[in-house]
């Protein structure tokens, strides 16, 4: 008869206990000069019949790209990559603000962070306005570049 229990699936969203979450450190935080704060997110571009992941680094006082990393994975390398471009460039932030991807909660990237001495913030779970700058740039390219042209693997 196809009779089933009424049951919950299994709850995917839950991290690994070797991820470490960390509190929102920007709570009304004055943001007053270069490099206190910087965030960072990852979004995928559409190219023919695959993704491509993008991972920008923003500094919030002058709301600019200061690195970016393109890659065919969601492995954290091209996050570290991007993380360490930047403080070559403009040397490092008093604060790091990202979401809690598996990404920015892994051993990889609180490694790298702790060894450079920046402190670690995660927006509150489902909270797109605590890292709204990066969100906004991501609407923006996606809606001025990517959704008017067919991006092909020979960029």
């Amino acid at each position: 008869m196809g009779l089933q229990a009424i049951e919950k699936g299994p709850n995917k969203s839950k991290k690994p206990p070797e991820h470490r979450m960390f509190p929102c450190l920007l709570k009304n935080l004055p943001i007053t000069r270069l490099s206190q704060v910087w965030c960072s997110d990852i979004t995928y571009i559409p190219v023919e019949n695959v993704f491509l992941y993008l991972v920008a680094i923003i500094d919030w006082a002058k709301r600019k790209v200061s690195a970016w990393r393109l890659s065919n994975t969601l492995d954290v390398s091209f996050c570290i990559e991007a993380l360490e471009k930047a403080i070559v460039k403009y040397g490092k932030s008093e604060i790091k603000n990202t979401d809690q991807g598996c990404q920015y909660t892994g051993s990889g990237w609180i490694t790298t962070l702790t060894k450079t001495d920046i402190k670690i913030s995660m927006d509150g779970r489902g909270r797109y306005r605590d890292n709204i700058f990066i969100g906004r740039l991501w609407r923006s390219l996606k809606q001025e570049a990517v959704y008017l042209h067919k991006i092909t693997d020979e960029f």
